[in-house]
């Protein structure tokens, strides 16, 4: 609904799907789409063209978005983008479907479902900042959970985690020995506020059965598992209780409780655009002292 995991409920813009009725029109760029989105989006019809594909399209396909389509509904009708290729019968039917109010401009995204997604979610936080519905006095709270045990890997042709490999399968061995991988949900959550994660974690996969199991289907046998994770699998052995917890990133946190837009004025000693560390004077050189005391040899290859 709001194009990604990391949503800003300050505002309530939510994108819809439109494919079926998408798959209707005489734009080839729909007809071929897996999926396609629509974010309408009430007062923003007197962007010009310049801006929507200076800064919104722009910003939609650093989401990896090949381009994006758009629309006006201003004084009863539909005009400009992609308008053209409907007919005043499909647009009313998209009218009356989204309750498109006058003065607005709809966005779409064509894509695979992730891609058709991410980009219309890149817009939305833009035209939150654009037209200044983000309250800067309102924090507001999500938990983002269900998230997918595994994802499909295209670089690879293969099926790999999602997220946290280390986290317990919603349903068990059961869920990963007769659901569509692709279809089992971990137990993880993360904490969001304004659109910042706030903190990350799951219920562990305790059972080293089951995390060999979950291994297994991401193309992992059992001595790949030992060999990087044995020493969980060691402890695990001797009856772990369930567990779960989560990590809070408290700077993050500290800088929306004081509205400070970067987080390196909240923290005590950031690091400069060098990746240098003024107060201690880091990275800084070793000599061989040091590097024999520790056992490491530099080894520079030109």
């Amino acid at each position: 609904s709001y194009g990604g995991d990391r949503p800003d409920l300050r505002f309530d813009l939510k994108l819809a799907e439109v494919t079926d009725w998408a798959k209707g029109s005489e734009f080839k760029v729909f007809q071929n789409a897996d999926h396609v989105r629509v974010l309408v989006v009430p007062g923003g019809h007197e962007w010009s063209r310049k801006v929507i594909e200076e800064e919104f399209e722009d910003a939609a396909k650093r989401a990896h978005a090949k381009g994006l389509a758009w629309m006006k509904y201003v004084d009863g009708n539909f005009d400009g983008g992609i308008s053209k290729f409907f007919t005043p019968e499909q647009l009313d039917a998209l009218r009356n479907s989204q309750n498109i109010s006058e003065n607005s401009i709809l966005f779409f995204s064509a894509d695979n479902w992730e891609v058709s997604c991410k980009a219309l979610g890149a817009v939305r936080e833009m035209v939150g900042d654009k037209l200044n519905l983000k309250d800067p006095n309102l924090i507001a709270w999500a938990w983002i959970v269900d998230f997918p045990m595994f994802e499909w890997d295209d670089k690879n042709n293969k099926v790999d985690f999602g997220h946290n490999p280390f986290s317990m399968p919603q349903g068990g061995m059961d869920a990963l020995t007769n659901q569509d991988p692709l279809t089992i949900l971990a137990d993880q959550y993360d904490i969001i506020a304004n659109g910042l994660e706030l903190s990350s974690g799951a219920v562990r996969n305790k059972d080293p059965e089951i995390m060999y199991k979950a291994f297994e289907i991401a193309g992992y046998d059992k001595a790949a598992v030992d060999a990087k994770f044995g020493h969980m699998i060691d402890a695990f052995e001797y009856g772990a209780p369930p567990h779960c917890g989560f990590a809070p990133g408290i700077e993050r946190l500290v800088m929306l409780l004081t509205g400070e837009p970067s987080i390196r004025s909240v923290m005590a000693f950031p690091k400069n655009q060098k990746a240098e560390e003024p107060m201690m004077g880091s990275p800084a050189f070793v000599d061989d002292v040091q590097l024999k005391e520790l056992s490491l040899k530099i080894d520079i290859h030109k």
